[in-house]
């Protein structure tokens, strides 16, 4: 009898044994250096905490640096906000090796580029949403240096985005159309821009991206150039310094993934699949950011912030039981 029971008393301690193998453990987490990676790092610092039981750390990160050491080192564990066309190659061999997994995309609609009017000005001229009605009224897009000119707003110099918009400023005969580029000297300079056109209610054409404060606080149109994307000619012509003849396309959306190490991700499946369904419109991330810049918020006071106000959002990343621990967590944090 007490033979039998032997097998049975393993087997129940076996089973009592903490699972460690699929346990979340310690995880280091990329906190990169721009307000909407930060946000993410510490939104998943803090669900992987409370949600899964992980023992999480921040660790600081920028994208070449995070991305090379991934690949390379294994660490850290999960990079939430890589835009990842900057090192596609590099990432793509560390998939084939089984050192990395693209979790999910954590800006859905990508990272957004495009030339831009205020949406106060469509709504009076509703022919500025395309590029050959922005042609045909040019004179109403005053040069604060010549009246006898019209003023494009473009990506700062040294900027990769100064290539592509210069690029499409020639392609477009935006010149023929009376248009001069202003380079607005820095990043504060051109949403400066941006925001003194809003105050005033004065017209506004040039560059910007989303996700981005400025496009939270102020509706903005993308205009439309009738051509739909060329990713080809994007890639290979517009994005080049070398570029003897751009032809006109849309920017194509680039690419925003979460990517973890393949250790974490066999280690925490549970985990992973969070980091697999987190991913924000640039919509939501543009009032956070927008929200962020209002208070002078840090990435830790957003995540407070967003976890409080936009549980109709994260709540879907999430199942019941882990969603209804993080909600108890915030309301005490």
């Amino acid at each position: 009898m007490k033979w039998t029971l032997i097998p049975t008393i393993i087997l129940s301690c076996l089973f009592a044994i903490p699972a460690y193998s699929k346990s979340c453990g310690d995880v280091t987490i990329a906190d990169m250096n721009w307000n909407s990676a930060s946000l993410m790092a510490h939104i998943d610092k803090f669900i992987l905490e409370h949600g899964y039981g992980c023992n999480a750390e921040l660790i600081p990160g920028d994208t070449m640096p995070t991305g090379t050491s991934m690949v390379e080192k294994g660490q850290p564990d999960i990079a939430p906000e890589l835009w990842s066309n900057s090192l596609k190659n590099a990432l793509d061999h560390g998939v084939k090796e089984k050192r990395l997994r693209y979790a999910g995309k954590s800006l859905l609609d990508g990272g957004e580029e495009g030339f831009w009017v205020p949406a106060y000005l469509v709504e009076q001229y509703p022919e500025l949403a395309t590029i050959d009605g922005i042609k045909e009224n040019a004179k109403l897009f005053r040069h604060p240096e010549d009246p006898d000119k019209s003023a494009f707003y473009s990506c700062p110099a040294g900027w990769n985005c100064q290539i592509s918009a210069g690029h499409l400023f020639d392609a477009l005969g935006l010149e023929e159309a009376g248009f001069t580029i202003i380079d607005p000297g820095s990043s504060a300079g051109l949403s400066g821009s941006i925001a003194k056109a809003y105050e005033r209610k004065e017209a506004w054409f040039g560059y910007y991206w989303s996700p981005t404060a400025i496009l939270g606080k102020y509706k903005m149109i993308k205009v439309d150039f009738g051509s739909g994307v060329d990713e080809k000619a994007f890639v290979e012509c517009i994005t080049q310094a070398e570029c003897d003849h751009p032809t006109v396309t849309m920017y194509p959306p680039s690419p925003v993934h979460t990517i973890t190490t393949e250790k974490f991700a066999a280690r925490a499946p549970q985990a992973y699949l969070y980091l697999s369904k987190r991913g924000f419109t640039n919509t939501n991330m543009n009032e956070v950011l927008a929200w962020m810049e209002d208070n002078q918020a840090d990435g830790e006071e957003a995540m407070i912030y967003f976890l409080s106000e936009y549980p109709q959002v994260w709540k879907t990343w999430l199942p019941a039981n882990v969603a209804e621990k993080v909600e108890q967590a915030i309301t005490t944090y």
